[in-house]
Parts: C-alpha cells; sequence; structure tokens
C-alpha cells in the first residue's frame, strides 16, 4: 500500500505558503515551481484544500492564504483534504472472496478488526502533528543551510 503523493504536495503547498506569502505573490505556478510539479496538480491540489476551508484563495490580487491558524490544522485535516477516503476505509477490501472456500467464508471476520485497528493508529498518529509542527520544522532546517 502507498498513499498517493497528493499528501506530501499539499503539505509543501501549505508549508510554501506560510514561508513565502510575505515575500511573493503565491500562486499555483509559483507553488508548481517549488514542488516541481505541473500547475495543473497543484491547482487540483489547492481545489481540494479550499474545499477543505484550509486555504483561501483570493481573487483578483491573486494568492493564497492559510485559512486557520496552523496548530489547529492537523495532518489527518490534510489527509482527509486530499485523499478522501471511500466508505472512511483506508483499505479496499477485495470484493467477492468465495464463500465456498472456509478462508473466503472467513477472511473479514480475521482481518477486518486488524485493519481497523491499524487505521485508527495512523489516524491518531496523524491527529497529533500539526501544519505548525511541519512548518516549524521545515524552517529551522532553512535556517540552519543558512549559516
Amino acid at each position: 500500500m502507498q498513499i498517493s503523493s497528493r499528501f506530501t504536495i499539499a503539505i509543501h503547498v501549505l508549508t510554501a505558503i506560510d514561508t513565502f506569502q510575505n515575500e511573493y505573490k503565491v500562486t499555483s505556478d509559483f507553488l508548481a515551481g517549488s514542488v516541481n510539479v505541473n500547475p495543473v496538480i497543484i491547482r487540483r491540489t489547492m481545489q481540494a484544500l479550499k474545499g477543505a476551508g484550509l486555504i483561501e484563495v483570493k481573487r483578483g490580487t491573486g494568492g493564497m492564504a492559510i485559512a486557520r491558524p496552523m496548530d489547529q490544522i492537523t495532518l489527518l485535516d490534510i489527509f482527509n483534504a486530499v485523499e478522501p477516503l471511500e466508505n472512511n476505509q483506508l483499505f479496499h477490501f477485495h470484493e467477492n472472496p468465495n464463500t465456498a472456500c472456509p478462508v473466503g467464508r472467513n477472511i473479514h471476520a480475521g482481518l477486518d478488526d486488524k485493519l481497523f485497528s491499524i487505521q485508527n493508529a495512523m489516524e491518531e498518529k496523524m491527529r497529533e502533528i500539526t501544519l505548525a509542527d511541519v512548518v516549524s520544522d521545515t524552517q529551522r532546517f532553512i535556517a540552519n543551510e543558512q549559516q
């Protein structure tokens, strides 16, 4: 299993918005340069972040801003914005286990609670880490580079 790059791109976008908003007009093209992806990917990411209430996109003058205090935006908030889960389930179970097989009949009973536990643990950890934590660490690494 691998979570798509939409999640890390979204975190990168939010971190760059905070880092550069006072120095530059932060646009999708500007962010695409930082992330090193096509601006269309950034625009889709921004649309998801805006829909989740995490950013505000300014019309006319352009640019964007983070819509809430960064210590109130968790990695889970960001994940949910850009990686919507089908039926709120991280793991997609294969559709039709063979019920004529004893394993097929019972695999859900033997595995579902374990997958649920893994998803809950991941979500709980993601609730503990905020955008402010990521931005702070990133700023520290930037400052160390400049020394």
